[in-house]
């Protein structure tokens, strides 16, 4: 048959076929990994879909997909019982026959061998190829994989949906493969973290102009712990990915970047360790109305020598403002010997939450009132931000920022 040309994989769609996902009884998790490995190098993902073994929905589903993409990864369905029928559906789609191939089945049958146990017949699916395909090697089970070159340039990838197995044939079978067709050659994504604002707030300052740009692609992200905008550019005019991700960046930050205080996937544990780090300081915290938030938020940061949360009318009175979150730092400071104490109070302040900040430093003490959005466990998160935030502002020469 003839050999198809290949067209750049710019844009790819990802369905995980299993009746068990679209009846709850499995989460998917391998279609997020393989969105940000391919995000990651330069692809858009513009399509994720839970599937059931059902013939008919599969093959419409790939149908569908490759009339929006390059590449259509899918997960699941490779086994070797009735319900598993990735292979047929992928066979009927591109009008071929399956037929056994000898090596895979040779593979499968030591396998067996090895086990000293017959081999089960019903295994032998699991040697299917079709013309167009290309057998994906599977080290941790029985189901290999298929790398389908369609006659107009498009990918089909087929992947078992035990992510034990999924993510080495990903990252050794498929990624190669996509290297060799350029994918990531010249791309460059970054990630700007935000707080302090809100995604539509961001969004709104940004623009429809950026934000509908094709390249690079320009887009806001709800965390949980910020707003990430996230850049995505690729070579294209004669201009290289990192110059057109860098012009789009500036473009970002010179709107957005009093708000910027990471980038990539850095966390605020992370943040904060890298500036105590610089002047080999460790930190002590103390929280009251946030039910332990804080400790939460920054568990993995090792320059932590004490967390100390404490509860009761009298630690949620108002007291002297934020002078009284300053003793409270200055307490939890002396008592673990830390350089570095940090004390916040979340308060209800109407329909949202007022946190009052204290921070005493080698350098002397600083206090401020910030406000979190909502009141509750949302409220208290969000506190628990307010005060990394203003701790890392005050490391980093940007107090009250």
């Amino acid at each position: 048959m003839a050999v198809p040309s290949p067209r750049p994989i710019l844009r790819a769609e990802i369905l995980a076929i299993g009746t068990e996902l679209t009846v709850g009884e499995t989460t998917d998790t391998n279609s997020g990994e393989l969105a940000r490995s391919l995000v990651a190098h330069g692809v858009t993902v513009v399509r994720v879909e839970d599937l059931p073994d059902d013939l008919e929905v599969v093959v419409g589903a790939l149908r569908e997909a490759l009339t929006r993409a390059d590449l259509v990864v899918t997960t699941g369905g490779l086994g070797p019982t009735p319900d598993d029928l990735t292979r047929e559906a992928v066979a009927e789609l591109c009008g071929e026959a399956v037929a056994v191939d000898p090596p895979t089945l040779a593979w499968l049958e030591g396998l067996w061998a090895r086990r000293g146990q017959p081999f089960p017949s019903v295994n032998v699916k699991q040697a299917w190829r079709i013309p167009s395909a290309e057998m994906l090697a599977n080290p941790n089970g029985t189901a290999p994989g298929w790398w389908v070159d369609r006659p107009d340039g498009s990918v089909i990838v087929t992947l078992p949906g035990p992510p034990r197995e999924m993510r080495p044939m990903w990252d050794d079978e498929v990624l190669p493969r996509l290297a060799a067709r350029g994918v990531g050659a010249d791309s460059d994504v970054r990630t700007l973290r935000l707080t302090g604002v809100g995604e539509s707030v961001v969004a709104e300052q940004l623009g429809e102009a950026l934000l509908r740009a094709t390249n690079p692609i320009v887009a806001t992200y709800a965390r949980q712990e910020a707003v990430d905008v996230r850049i995505s550019a690729r070579a294209a005019d004669g201009r290289g990915a990192s110059e057109l991700a860098d012009e789009a960046e500036a473009a970002v930050t010179a709107i957005l970047g009093q708000y910027v205080w990471a980038r990539g996937s850095t966390t605020w544990a992370g943040a904060l360790e890298a500036a105590l780090g610089e002047r080999g300081w460790t930190l002590a915290t103390t929280e009251r109305g946030t039910d332990g938030a804080l400790v939460q938020l920054l568990r993995s940061l090792p320059a932590v020598v004490l967390a100390e949360r404490r509860g009761g009318a009298s630690d949620d009175a108002p007291g002297e403002g934020e002078s009284f979150e300053a003793g409270q730092a200055a307490r939890v400071r002396e008592a673990a010997g830390a350089d570095v104490g940090l004390a916040i109070r979340a308060l209800p302040g109407g329909e949202d939450t007022t946190v009052h900040v204290g921070i005493v430093t080698p350098d002397g003490t600083h206090t401020e009132r910030r406000f979190a959005f909502l009141r509750g466990s949302l409220g208290a998160d969000r506190a628990a931000i307010a005060g990394a935030s203003a701790l890392l502002a005050l490391l980093r020469g940007r107090a009250g920022g």
